[in-house]
């Protein structure tokens, strides 16, 4: 290797550092908000991980059979009994969300104050009709006799993974159901006319996370 070519290395790691201590070059024009978001939401995804990780050993190591997705989710309509419907809704519910969260981001950096209220709200909504199946889904499967310790249907740890990962991944979307709601407000009040409306972004990010990780333990 020759001279010239050891000092060419040289030079780009010395100016790659530089950027990066400097904090100039490589996080340019990156909020505060932003970064610490991301920062969160990478620390969540660990938590989430491991929960996956989890379920993943658990339901390779038991004994006893793991109860049919198909059958433990079925709902019947008109007599006919519809496997995984509740969940496909759910599912269903929680994209669209994604789809009106990322049209207020849009609209957000347009500065069109009540599109973003609106679609915001929509999207609160959308948040919530989850919240709401999931405040129905699980009376449903306890008055069956699944619980934390016991399950009819089979392996009885099915009962603790699904509640304690469903009820996880709940309550971020109930928490991200008052965020939304608190920063729609705050926009077309004026709270961030002298900002780029980034916060709309910033709370996208941590919607689409949730979206990302609808965790179904029944799947």
């Amino acid at each position: 290797m020759t001279d010239t070519t050891l000092s060419s290395q040289e030079s780009i790691f010395t100016s790659t550092a530089k950027d990066w201590s400097s904090d100039m070059t490589t996080f340019k024009g990156v909020p505060w908000g932003k970064a610490m978001m991301w920062i969160f939401l990478l620390s969540d995804t660990f938590i989430f991980t491991c929960f996956l990780v989890g379920y993943m050993v658990m339901r390779m190591t038991v004994t006893e059979p793991w109860p049919v997705a198909s059958e433990v989710f079925a709902l019947t309509v008109w007599g006919v009994s519809v496997p995984l419907l509740l969940i496909a809704i759910m599912t269903f519910i929680l994209i669209t969300s994604s789809g009106t969260m990322a049209m207020a981001v849009n609209m957000g950096y347009q500065r069109r104050k009540w599109a973003v209220f609106w679609l915001m709200v929509a999207t609160a909504a959308l948040g919530a009709s989850f919240v709401g199946m999931q405040c129905f889904e699980w009376p449903k499967l306890i008055l069956e006799g699944v619980r934390p310790w016991y399950n009819p249907m089979g392996a009885p740890q099915f009962g603790s993974i699904f509640f304690m990962v469903t009820g996880f991944h709940g309550l971020h979307v109930s928490v991200g159901v008052a965020y939304l709601l608190i920063v729609a407000i705050r926009v077309v009040r004026g709270k961030y006319d002298h900002t780029n409306f980034e916060i709309v972004e910033i709370t996208g990010l941590y919607w689409h996370f949730v979206d990302l990780f609808v965790v179904r333990t029944e799947a």
